[in-house]
This record gives structure tokens, C-alpha cells and sequence, in this order.
């Protein structure tokens, strides 16, 4: 039994929902881009840009003992993070304001304001205002891996990206040189530190000693115990002779011997003599310090002057070493493109915004059409 044939299909019509959907993508495609097309083509002003890049290095100068190689320089990367404080430095509001004021840079990036106030800065803005416009309008690729950085300053005239570009190097190379600075000051603060407390107590312990002599009236208590050792061998000697006459003379003569009481009183003399000197070693007279107690004031004051004298010694060539070590190293930046004059507009990018504009949007629209025909065909 063979079957009858379809009825033919109705032509199709444009219905009101097609209608919608068309609407729709114009609404949501069509005329936002032809908005921005009409912006970037009719309004929008051309932008130029700059290009500069550089990095920081760290030079180390040392003698080599080799018989070819001479004064040798050691030239390499700094640590990153010279170069992630340079980073950041670029795009602080404190290179801005110091920009700001060498350029102006508020005329340069408000001369189209006016007719362009989407691009354009407005005058009136404050610093904060300024360093967000400043950072839109500079693009920087760093590399942390070797410390390379380039920087490219967009401007609405290639001679004012230019200027800007430059003063951005010199405002870096300033930087790093403070830095520099910063970093041998650290390194020889300390040593010299060290320096000062061992001239400090090197000269208070040489005024002790002279405070010392003026009180005591002894230039060199050594010396002077010298002295008084070599008078007492010699008073001593001279007692062990007359010991030895008397012997001789009181074997041959009989006593009341003129010769005898002369011999006698010369011992006598000499013996006195002899414990006068040795009591200078004892007890002062009148309440006066023991002699010795003086001797072992001078010898304390002589140990901590030798050891002061020792202290600053080793201070000097700690702080020599420190200043040498400093003058070796040094940061400084190394520009490996200077700042370039543009021939033809980098900026805007019409082409690229107005191709993810239309992306974009028709990825939306797309979605809701989907969204609109699920929920059209659950009801």
C-alpha cells in the first residue's frame, strides 16, 4: 500500500521574532561599532610613540695577579631588585610630578582635550589624576629574568614622546645613581662607625695617660722603677765593699779604731740609705699611694692605650677596605635603544579595537539569541 505524498511546504515569511532578532543585532552590533568606528576614524587623535630601552648593570673593578690580564673589570646584571625599584620608580607619581615639571606634562597631554576629552587629560586634573593618565599612556616590557626593560611613551606629537622618553632616562639614570650612593654609604657606615668609637676611646685614653704624668709627675714610671732598681744594686754593692773593709780592717786593728767608727758609720749610712729607697716601693708618705699602687696605674693606662692603639689599627684597615670595596662596585644604566622619533602613529589602534568591539559584541548578541530561542522553545 503505498503512501500519499507530503503536502508541500509553505513559503517562508519574515515573522515578527526574525524581525526582533534583526533589530537586536543591529542595536547590539551594528551600531555600537559604527559608533566607535565614527570615534576612532572622526575624533580620536593620532598618538606617537617613543620607544626607549635599558637595563641596570653593576660594575666590579679588581686587580688580577694574572701576567696578561691587568686591571680586570667585571662587568654583569645587577640583582633584580635595582632593576624591580626602577619598575616601580617609572611608574610612581614622583617621576611624574618631576616630569610634570620640566615638560608640562599637563599641556602636552591635554592639547586635544577639548575636542578628543576621551583621550585627552583634563588640565584640571590633580597629580593623582595625572600619574593614572601617565600610566595608561606608558607601555612597559620588563623582562625579570635578565633586568632588561623597554619603556615606550606615547605622546600626541612625536617630538613630545621623544622628550618624554628622554627625561624618563634621565629621571632612571639619576635613580640609579642615588642608589648607588645609598649602597656604598650602607657599606661604609658602619666600618666608619666602628672608626669613630675606636678614635674616641684612643684619644680618651691618651688624655688618661697625660692627666696621669701631670698628677704624678712621672714621664715614664717605668723608666723612673729602672732607676731606682739600678741605685739600689748599686747602694747594694757599695754595702757588700764596706761589709768587707770592716771585716779586713776589725781583724787587724783593736777596737776604738778611728778607722773602725768610719767604716762603721759609712754602713750604717748606706743601710739607711738603702731602706729609704726600698720604702718608696711601700707605703707613701702622709697618706700618699704606695709606689707600687702608682706603677700599676701606669701599667693598666699603658695596656688600655696599647689596646686601643690595637683597636683603631684594625678600624683603619676595616674602614680602608670597606671604602675600596665600595669604590669597586658601582650601579649605572645601560641603554641599549635610545629614545626613537616616530615617522607614522602607533596609537590608537582602530584597526584592533574596532575588531574586538565587533567580537565581542557578537559574541553577546549570539549568547542572548541562544538564551531568547531555549527559553522560546520550553514554553
Amino acid at each position: 500500500m503505498t503512501q500519499s505524498p507530503l503536502p508541500p511546504a509553505h513559503a517562508a515569511t519574515l515573522r515578527p521574532r526574525h524581525r526582533g532578532l534583526l533589530w537586536s543585532f543591529v542595536l547590539i552590533v551594528i551600531l555600537p561599532a559604527a559608533i566607535a568606528a565614527a570615534y576612532l576614524y572622526l575624533i580620536a587623535k593620532d598618538q606617537f610613540a617613543s620607544t626607549l630601552g635599558f637595563t641596570v648593570r653593576k660594575e666590579e673593578t679588581s686587580i688580577n695577579t694574572d701576567l696578561f690580564s691587568g686591571l680586570g673589570r667585571t662587568l654583569g646584571a645587577s640583582s633584580s631588585s635595582e632593576s624591580d625599584i626602577l619598575y616601580a620608580f617609572i611608574r610612581s607619581q614622583d617621576i611624574v610630578a618631576k616630569i610634570d615639571a620640566e615638560l608640562d606634562l599637563r599641556r602636552l597631554y591635554s592639547v586635544h582635550y577639548t575636542s578628543d576629552p576621551l583621550m585627552g587629560f583634563n588640565p584640571e586634573g590633580t597629580i593623582e589624576d595625572l600619574t593614572d593618565y601617565w600610566q595608561r599612556m606608558l607601555k612597559i616590557s620588563y623582562d625579570t629574568g635578565t633586568g632588561m626593560m623597554e619603556v615606550s611613551a606615547i605622546a600626541f606629537t612625536a617630538e613630545d614622546a621623544k622628550a618624554i622618553a628622554t627625561a624618563i632616562y634621565d629621571q632612571s639614570t639619576v635613580m640609579i645613581n642615588a642608589l648607588s650612593d645609598q649602597a656604598r654609604l650602607d657599606a661604609t657606615r658602619y666600618a666608619a662607625e666602628d672608626l669613630t668609637r675606636a678614635e674616641d676611646r684612643l684619644r680618651d685614653i691618651r688624655e688618661a695617660l697625660t692627666e696621669f704624668r701631670t698628677r704624678n709627675q712621672i714621664v715614664d714610671p717605668e723608666a723612673d722603677v729602672a732607676g731606682q732598681m739600678g741605685l739600689l744594686t748599686t747602694l747594694q754593692a757599695q754595702l757588700a765593699e764596706a761589709l768587707i773593709d770592716f771585716d779586713l780592717l776589725s781583724g787587724t786593728v783593736r777596737d776604738g779604731d778611728p778607722r773602725l767608727d768610719q767604716i762603721t758609720r759609712r754602713i750604717e749610712v748606706i743601710r739607711a740609705r738603702i731602706d729609704e729607697e726600698r720604702g718608696k716601693f711601700g707605703a707613701g708618705e702622709n697618706g700618699d699611694p704606695a709606689y707600687a699602687t702608682t706603677i700599676a696605674d701606669y701599667e693598666r693606662l699603658a695596656a688600655d692605650r696599647e689596646f686601643a692603639e690595637l683597636a683603631y689599627g684594625a678600624a683603619r684597615q676595616a674602614y680602608d677596605a670597606a671604602i675600596a670595596e665600595a669604590q669597586r662596585q658601582s650601579l649605572y644604566l645601560a641603554s641599549y635603544i635610545q629614545p626613537t622619533l616616530a615617522e607614522r602613529p602607533s596609537y590608537p589602534r582602530r584597526e584592533v579595537i574596532l575588531g574586538l568591539i565587533l567580537l565581542f559584541t557578537t559574541l553577546g548578541w549570539a549568547v542572548m539569541a541562544l538564551i531568547y530561542y531555549s527559553l522560546r522553545d520550553r514554553l
